[in-house]
């Protein structure tokens, strides 16, 4: 699987930004999906998670209540809506698949390339 993400740019503190990830390669409907974040400095930071039908989420505490991941396996696409922007939350946001939900990311068999997200106070 290949996966491009996509969507990322300069927001003011309280803004929005929706982050896309289209998959290539192989269909994303048999694979749990993933947000994953790293600011300057910093390791890989869970931020959300996805099982294969979008049944099961699950999000990081820091980003509860104002960020929303969807998917939709038709497009091979996932994406991760972001409200309520934080400076915090300024890192390289990363899409990620494997089989099963995971927060942990080192077990991720597959990653895209990043798109950074600034917030400015």
């Amino acid at each position: 699987v290949q996966l491009q993400a996509s969507g990322g740019g300069y927001v003011q503190a309280g803004g929005s930004l929706v982050l896309s990830c289209a998959a290539s390669g192989r269909t994303l409907n048999t694979y749990a999906i993933a947000w994953f974040r790293q600011a300057p400095g910093k390791g890989r930071e869970f931020v959300a998670t996805m099982n294969w039908d979008g049944r099961i989420i699950y999000y990081a505490d820091s980003v509860r209540g104002r960020f929303t991941m969807s998917r939709d396996n038709g497009k091979n696409m996932l994406y991760l809506q972001m409200n309520s922007l934080k400076p915090e939350d300024t890192a390289v946001y990363y899409c990620a698949a494997r089989k099963g939900t995971s927060s942990d990311p080192q077990q991720y068999d597959y990653w895209g390339q990043g798109t950074q997200v600034t917030v400015s106070s």
